[in-house]
């Protein structure tokens, strides 16, 4: 089947996205010239500054956690594609401040090179920053072996936090440190029912069949910890939910965020579904639900599936979790 989507130019879809994405969010965000994302009114600069980087495809994230109480600047990169370190000193430079910028970076190998090449220069230039590294997917490696593991939708979280912190004066230090706690207690679990198709080129992205899911598979199309045949919304919930709970090792009476990340093309009536499927889980298991979100925040086009992540809660962790934020992607009042 020929792709059917509603762009113009494949060269200019980037462009042309971030110049609507500014459009219908001028209230919160700018897009500058060099296609960086920056919050529409600036942080104070006595306050530790955001930032983070990935590829465009993903939408809303990254560039829609920019805001109020969360990041200060996005670094877009091509569809499904890392910006190079160029573009990512740029920004580091830009947010730099005595405060400190807190660099937030997801684990996947392009993001990682372009990340640790602009820390390089950062470095040689005498530049405040520190890097967070989120690697939650509990499917692509050991808890022994974090470095293995794909960073997906957790990475809102530990952005959530973070940006948090810093709106309340915390150091460069604090904040690291609590989004380091953020990631280390989060995993994260896909599941895809369906395929998407690369914008640009047309090419699909994974093959499923009809009748299956692959759970497991990562952000864009990589290979999934195991094909089975098409679950029920509670069936579904509760094999994720056990093999998250595994992970983090999950004890009776402790407390939980749960978030249902749509990805594409499932509907907001299936994700509310799978997360009353949830509820039911954790209840059974005598574990607390604290905090819950449903939505589409790191999606893969028009792909079939949801992601389902788990972060154990402590008080200042749900604290700042509550806090207020101004995004496009979300806001909290």
């Amino acid at each position: 089947m020929p792709m059917k989507k509603f762009v113009n130019k494949p060269e200019d879809l980037v462009s042309e996205l971030l110049r609507g994405f500014a459009l219908a969010n001028a209230d919160k965000i700018k897009v500058l010239d060099n296609n960086l994302v920056v919050r529409a009114r600036p942080k104070a600069k006595n306050k530790v500054a955001i930032v983070t980087l990935g590829g465009s495809g993903h939408e809303p994230a990254l560039s829609g956690f920019v805001g109020e109480g969360m990041l200060d600047i996005s670094v877009p990169g091509d569809i499904f594609a890392a910006p190079g370190p160029p573009k990512v000193i740029e920004a580091l430079r830009m947010a730099n401040r005595k405060a400190g910028v807190l660099f937030i970076v997801l684990n996947h190998a392009g993001d990682v090179l372009s990340s640790n090449m602009a820390l390089e220069m950062a470095k040689r230039e005498g530049l405040n920053v520190r890097k967070v590294l989120t690697h939650e997917d509990i499917s692509a490696g050991s808890r022994k072996n974090p470095t293995d593991r794909r960073g997906l939708a957790g990475c809102l979280a530990v952005i959530k936090v973070a940006g948090a912190a810093a709106e309340k004066g915390k150091s460069l230090e604090e904040c690291a440190a609590i989004a380091e706690r953020m990631e280390a207690n989060l995993a994260t679990l896909a599941v895809a029912v369906s395929a998407a198709t690369h914008p640009a080129t047309g090419g699909v992205i994974a093959d499923v069949k009809e009748d299956e899911m692959v759970v497991g598979m990562g952000q864009h199309g990589e290979a999934g910890g195991g094909t089975q045949k098409l679950k029920s919304a509670d069936e579904t919930a509760a094999i994720m939910l056990d093999a998250l709970i595994k992970d983090l090792k999950i004890k009776k009476g402790e407390e939980v965020l749960a978030i249902i990340n749509g990805v594409g093309s499932t509907t907001l009536m299936e994700q509310y579904i799978v997360l009353q499927s949830v509820k039911k889980v954790l209840d059974r298991k005598k574990i607390a639900l604290a905090r819950c979100l449903a939505g589409e925040f790191l999606t893969v086009q028009e792909m079939g599936g949801f992601q389902m992540i788990l972060g154990r809660m402590d008080k200042e962790l749900l604290s700042l979790w509550d806090a207020p934020c101004h995004c496009p992607a979300w806001s909290v009042k």
